[in-house]
């Protein structure tokens, strides 16, 4: 079995490419309830987008259930403590997905116009709320969370639902959106034909835009609008016991910059992130579907890992006592937690993986509006 300390950059890796394989699975489910009131002019053409994602969204959230799952054992005070600053939000997030399985199920059961246009914009809600507050999150752990600990560790959030909507938080939750919405459009770009594509291709090359724009503006805010970074002053037993008010911390100007510049290869990743972005919208021009789902994923990837890698060792940053900061040394679970959760994520990983991708071979192919009519009470 590892040790401690490689357990825990084990777990923080695991638990990064559970939220990549959220944004990216998960991500053009949402893409598509995002653009559904856009692309699709009529009740036929909505049930075509609708389609597209209909036998796997529900499979899907897996990631996500998995991703919580993961941060709530591998992380426990990460978890407690999110969801006491970001209670308000994380309930937001959970009411408009409500808005999806009762969407998908209820949405085609009555023939009226104003019914399906009901739950049009309710899926609509559902997949544009989520990735839009989850980049609000982001941004105010990049700048900081005001929390702190007391002598038991029992977190104390002083900060207000409001104050997470501050300027820069909600600029990466413009990349956030516009980054599941390109991915979203992509997807859907090459599951349909006709003006259901061509709207697709023209939403995705818009939000790839948007993406790509606001990301770098997010970049040189960072670095030169005086949002300070996290660094850590006092020596770290990694293999210690978790005890996050054990270290010294400070806010540094350069503090999100500096893993880039003790390791340059992490530039990598911004430059994956925005060039993959701008080759999904070459070949989206080109009809390239297919290649451009691969390029917007790995787009996503680059974004998300760019966060990932700045902040690191960096989870939750307090910015009301840097000091109580948790980290990937002392925001985790006991050596025993982390091993046999390992052992359970290499038995099902794998099985997730395999079931995912053979669901979608065995259902892949345009969907047509002729499907649509002659499968008029066996489709979504």
């Amino acid at each position: 079995m590892f040790d401690y300390e490689i357990l825990k950059v084990i777990w923080w890796l695991l638990v990064g490419v559970l939220l990549v394989g959220f944004a990216i699975m998960d991500g053009h489910d949402m893409g598509v309830g995002t653009l559904l009131p856009f692309v699709g002019k009529n009740d036929i053409e909505r049930r075509v987008v609708i389609n597209t994602v209909g036998p796997h969204w529900d499979g899907n959230q897996v990631w996500f259930i998995t991703g919580g799952g993961a941060i709530f054992a591998a992380w426990p005070l990460v978890y407690a403590t999110a969801f006491s600053g970001f209670y308000w939000a994380m309930l937001a997030v959970l009411w408009a997905l409500f808005f999806r399985p009762v969407g998908f199920d209820y949405r085609s059961k009555i023939h009226n116009a104003t019914w399906r246009s009901t739950w049009d914009w309710g899926l609509f809600i559902g997949g544009a709320v989520p990735p839009l507050i989850f980049g609000v999150a982001f941004g105010n752990l990049l700048q900081g969370v005001p929390f702190h600990f007391n002598d038991y560790l029992v977190s104390t959030y002083t900060g207000s639902f409001w104050q997470l909507l501050n300027p820069f938080a909600l600029l990466a939750g413009v990349v956030s959106s516009a980054m599941i919405t390109m991915h979203g459009g992509v997807y859907l770009a090459h599951r349909t034909e006709g003006q259901i594509q061509h709207r697709a291709i023209s939403g995705a090359l818009i939000a790839a835009m948007v993406m790509v724009v606001s990301f770098l503006l997010a970049g040189l805010w960072l670095r030169l609008g005086g949002i300070e970074g996290y660094v850590i002053t006092s020596v770290v037993d990694a293999a210690a016991m978790p005890d996050p008010l054990a270290k010294t911390v400070v806010r540094a100007a350069d503090g999100w910059w500096r893993n880039y510049e003790q390791q340059p290869m992490l530039w990598l990743l911004p430059v994956i992130g925005t060039c993959s972005a701008l080759l999904t919208m070459a070949l989206l021009i080109a009809r390239r579907t297919g290649l451009a789902f691969i390029l917007s994923s790995l787009a996503i990837t680059g974004v998300i890992g760019t966060a990932g890698a700045a902040m690191f060792p960096f989870i939750m940053p307090s910015s009301t006592m840097p000091n109580a900061s948790l980290t990937v040394w002392d925001s985790v679970s006991s050596h025993l937690t982390l091993g046999l959760m390992l052992v359970a994520t290499l038995i099902f990983m794998p099985l997730i993986v395999i079931y995912t991708s053979w669901a979608y071979r065995v259902m892949r192919g345009k969907v047509t509006e002729s499907h649509i009519r002659a499968n008029e009470h066996s489709a979504y």
